[in-house]
């Protein structure tokens, strides 16, 4: 099965974390997720299925080489 390279744009917010809980219920085949949100939170962490993912400041550079 292919999996996938998610980036979550406003993963720090209501729609975001949504976004996340709903990629582990339905078990979506997920390769490297990266949360982007705005620079005020870049640097934190949030937890998805056991792991601590770094979140980054949203731009374009962020969403480059994700599918």
């Amino acid at each position: 099965m292919k999996e996938y390279k998610v980036a979550i744009l406003g993963a720090t917010g209501a729609v975001g974390r949504e976004m996340m809980k709903i990629l582990a219920e339905r078990k979506f085949p997920v390769k490297e997720l990266h949360l982007l949100a705005s620079a005020r939170s870049a640097g934190k962490y949030l937890e998805w299925q056991g792991k601590a993912i770094r979140i980054e400041e949203a731009g374009d550079a962020a969403v480059e080489g994700m599918d």
